[in-house]
């Protein structure tokens, strides 16, 4: 992740385009920096062309009377002067396996600048010059723009004096901006014909970044020695200028930004403890600054965090965090993920938000005809309802059902007990912290003094591996037996066959037990039950409860009188899908309607959905539902919107999720954890996990775990706790060795190569970890060893 030492200043120099006097302006800076007797480094990590020609020896060539304080090297050298991805494909002895990958480039890259920090023991300098222009390709063929992007290193952008030059200097600046870069100040040569950096002065002024003009080099001469003569001369001229912005004052101006960004890094704890409410977090267990995660800037699946307290002085302030909860369920396609951003990028331009009643736009548009048509409202849902995120979604989903339920009950309801409907649900449900979500809820650590519990909800049985066998818990509600009853199962694939199971006893004692409780609940004066709300498959904020599917399938066919499959016109009581957590491929399916065998008349999705960038939520409903709401009156309507409603970047970001989900989906990484899952569990099934099967099978068999679970990205581990519950702590406790940096001369998966922690979020006693869906097997295998070692 980035590199940032308090004692070392580092720079990135990116041109605007191929020769713009990159070398030049950056050997310019070299000296600037050296005149001030601070130690100055030069790296190159990139050189192609005859080494005569080398940056890297002419920085060390025109060190001036300070070279012996200046370091210059190369990390990748290739004789032809052609592109990077070019040159290292000509000088290729087979197939292209020699080819160094973007992460070797930034692990090279990263490791030189640790050695450079260690190797002083007073302030210095380093620049670290790229090759050619902001998008001029790597070695590997990626934009250097997101090649280096992982070292989020802070910029000076080398502008274009030429003909056409404010455009690609402004057009580089973009490309940067977009992709998160910091840019420090812009340098430029002084061309008197074009004066482009008169424009661009006033132009990166508005932009609060500062512009610096010098005089071009002298032509090139063909006698070496005049040549290194006239060039000294200038470069000494240059060091030698007391104009304002010139090199001495940029250079001065590259140590202030280094410091405000270590002055804010370092104030931030004090300032957050001091401003800030946390959500879920109890302030008072907050002992200090030390307890204030400081995220400078995240990449992938890993956050850059500010650790100060680092034993060794000399190491980056910075150090990578694996963000184990894909922060809070959202993280799709990882951090900074340059297509999302442009997204964002191009919708904020074309449209900022516009109004949505009687109104259409083609990302909102595009996004409810896929979801409807070809994503999880496939064969029965007819429209697609936007919402601000899970809980607002969830509450328009309850005003949906509800409505069709009273609608189609008039006669039966009086205004009162229109007023008193209920929700059927499950016990350690959550649909989220609005007032209405969490009156569809039992009472329970979430609620507030406004809830007010209106339904009934069944304790689900559940399903996990103990001591590496996959087990079915049953509830002694429904086994009625004193303790809850353990049912081995042949396997996992068998347990998620729910059409084979659907004729066993226990599915026919599910549908007994259900059938006899609702019409228990009618005879005794129940509330009056309006529509069934179920988190498919896994509840999450419950403590990551993988319900039995096939309880859930027997529930909504009791529910549905029998009557399953495609929902065209509901029946009993609408059925409510929350899948703001499970859907869209968290657990490995789009939707959990297919493996249920049986789809809502409602559905919810969010999070995944727009790949972790921007908040945004779709209600889907049937044609039904739908119909409730037509009539000739405004007040029969879903009055019911938010101010951003189908927020057009929200819609295109969206889009973009899905395509990229779309690709990922059939990519080899995907098969090869399908296989792993299908051959530990026999024949081939319908559910995976990223997580490795023996791992997950190895895990449960330790003493302090009680079960564990894995679906998709999800791995969940219930530790051994009398005190069960979400209050528990011994969750926390059990794993807090992860949030350690442990030191290892080994290059780690984490971006640069820096020894990572782990940032998990625990349930009570439970803890669960969580990946994006593109996260490489190979951070996949680093995070379960962690976890291994951790509890093993």
């Amino acid at each position: 992740m980035s590199s940032l030492f308090k004692h070392l200043r580092v720079h990135q120099i990116f041109g605007a385009n191929t020769d713009v006097g990159k070398t030049i302006l950056t050997t310019a800076l070299v000296r600037a920096s050296a005149t001030k007797k601070n130690p100055v480094f030069y790296l190159k990590p990139i050189s192609t062309g005859p080494i005569e020609d080398a940056d890297d020896l002419h920085v060390k060539r025109f060190g001036g009377d300070f070279a012996a304080l200046i370091k210059s090297e190369c990390i990748f050298r290739y004789k032809e002067p052609v592109s990077p991805h070019l040159a290292v494909k000509l000088a290729s002895t087979g197939d292209g396996s020699d080819i160094p990958s973007d992460r070797t480039v930034v692990n090279s890259v990263a490791n030189r600048l640790k050695n450079y920090a260690i190797s002083i023991n007073t302030y210095a300098h380093a620049y670290v010059e790229t090759a050619g222009g902001v998008h001029s390709p790597s070695l590997s063929g990626t934009p250097q723009a997101d090649c280096y992007r992982p070292l989020f290193l802070p910029t000076v952008l080398i502008g274009d004096s030429k003909l056409g030059g404010i455009s690609s200097t402004i057009s580089a600046y973009e490309s940067l901006l977009v992709r998160g870069y910091i840019v420090d100040a812009v340098l430029i040569f002084r061309d008197q014909y074009y004066r482009n950096w008169e424009y661009l002065h006033s132009y990166f002024a508005e932009r609060g970044i500062r512009v610096s003009a010098v005089d071009a080099p002298p032509a090139r001469l063909s006698d070496s020695f005049e040549n290194f003569k006239t060039t000294s001369q200038y470069y000494d001229a240059l060091i030698a200028s007391t104009e304002t912005d010139g090199l001495s004052d940029i250079v001065n101006h590259l140590d202030d930004c280094h410091s405000r960004r270590l002055n804010n890094l370092e104030t931030m704890p004090k300032r957050t403890l001091d401003t800030i409410w946390w959500p879920f977090v109890q302030h008072k267990t907050i002992e200090g600054e030390k307890d204030v995660t400081v995220i400078d800037s995240a990449y992938g699946d890993f956050f850059s965090v500010f650790n100060p307290y680092h034993k060794e002085k000399k190491n980056s302030v910075l150090l990578p965090e694996f963000d184990g909860s894909a922060s809070w369920w959202t993280q799709t396609v990882g951090h900074s993920h340059t297509s999302l951003a442009f997204a964002a990028a191009k919708t904020s331009g074309r449209y900022g938000h516009v109004m949505f009643p009687r109104a259409t736009h083609m990302p909102a548009l595009q996004l409810a005809e896929r979801l409807v048509h070809d994503g999880p409202g496939k064969g029965w849902a007819s429209r697609a309802f936007f919402s601000d995120n899970g809980s607002t979604g969830m509450e328009v989903a309850l005003k949906m059902a509800l409505r069709a339920y009273a609608s189609r009950n008039s006669l039966e309801l009086d205004s009162s007990s229109k007023k008193n409907l209920g929700i059927l649900g499950l016990k350690g449900s959550y649909h989220g912290d609005t007032i209405g979500a969490m009156d569809a809820c039992e009472e329970g650590i979430y609620t507030c003094e406004w809830h007010n519990a209106k339904g009934y909800w069944f304790e689900p049985p559940s399903v996990g591996i103990k001591k590496g066998n996959v087990a079915i818990s049953v509830p002694p509600a429904v086994s009625a037996t004193p303790k809850a009853n353990t049912i081995n199962a042949k396997s996992l694939s068998w347990v998620y066959d729910v059409e084979e199971r659907l004729g066993t006893p226990l599915a026919r004692a599910y549908a007994l037990y259900i059938e006899r409780t609702l019409m228990n609940l009618e005879r005794t004066g129940g509330p009056k039950l309006a529509a069934l709300v179920i988190e498919p498959l896994v509840m999450g904020a419950g403590g990551m409860i993988f319900v039995d599917p096939v309880f859930q399938r027997v529930l909504v066919d009791v529910v549905r009188s029998r009557r399953s499959g495609v929902s065209t016109n509901w029946s009993g009581m609408p059925v409510i899908f929350d899948e703001v957590f499970v859907g869209l491929y968290r657990l490995g399916m789009e939707s959990t309607g297919p493996l249920l065998g049986v789809y809502p008349d409602i559905s919810v999705n969010a999070k995944i959905l727009t790949g972790g960038l921007v908040p945004l939520a779709v209600t889907l409903a049937s044609k039904s539902i739908f119909e409730a709401f037509l009539s000739d009156k405004k007040a029969d309507a879903l009055l019911h919107g938010h101010s951003y409603t189908a927020h057009p970047v929200g819609c295109e970001v969206a889009n973009e999720t899905l395509r990229l989900i779309d690709k990922m989906k059939t990519s080899g990484e995907w098969l090869a954890a399908q296989n792993n899952w299908h051959q530990a569990g026999g024949a081939p099934g319908t559910v995976w996990s990223f997580w490795d099967s023996q791992f997950v099978h190895a895990l449960s068999k330790l003493p302090v775990v009680e079960e564990v679970m894995a679906l998709g990205c999800v791995l969940s581990i219930k530790m051994r706790d009398d005190s069960a519950g979400y209050t528990s702590s011994s969750a926390q406790m059990l794993f807090e060795p992860l949030s350690k940096w442990l030191e290892s001369p080994n290059l780690s998966v984490a971006p640069g190569g820096a020894s990572f922690n782990i940032h998990y979020r625990t349930l009570g006693d439970v803890a669960y970890f969580m990946t994006s869906l593109n996260t490489s097997p190979e951070v996949v295998r680093a995070v379960e060893d962690r976890i291994w070692s951790t509890i093993a």
